[in-house]
């Protein structure tokens, strides 16, 4: 199983180093390596459960706006979560490549949220 500092060993991430000496990643450099890492989806055979609300934690990967609309992607794990919402929205909410986010998904809507901390 790879690691994150195997994955900065190796170049495949980018970091820097603090004052302190702790290597840190940008969160769009992050977002950056988790597309490319995801890959193509995996067949995961038919569904045999399923629940009515799901939540997604992930990162934003993109973020398009388009006068009044935007398109946010965030990438939780190897799913890749669109979500359309007003551009003021994500103005509000912050979203840009590299934040933290959750994707909620309820029937055909995906609804970002941030996390704390």
């Amino acid at each position: 199983m790879d690691t994150v500092r195997r994955w900065a060993d190796a170049g495949r991430l980018p970091t820097r180093r603090t004052e302190g000496g702790h290597r840190v990643v940008a969160g769009a450099a992050l977002a950056r390596f988790l597309q490319d890492a995801a890959g193509p989806r995996p067949d995961l055979g038919p569904v045999v459960a399923q629940s009515a609300r799901n939540r997604f934690s992930g990162i934003v990967t993109r973020v398009v706006k388009d006068g009044v609309m935007a398109q946010v992607e965030v990438q939780a794990g190897p799913h890749r979560m669109v979500s359309l919402m007003s551009a003021e929205a994500a103005e509000e909410l912050g979203l840009e490549p590299g934040v933290r986010a959750v994707a909620a998904v309820k029937a055909t809507n995906v609804v970002v949220e941030l996390l704390g901390g």
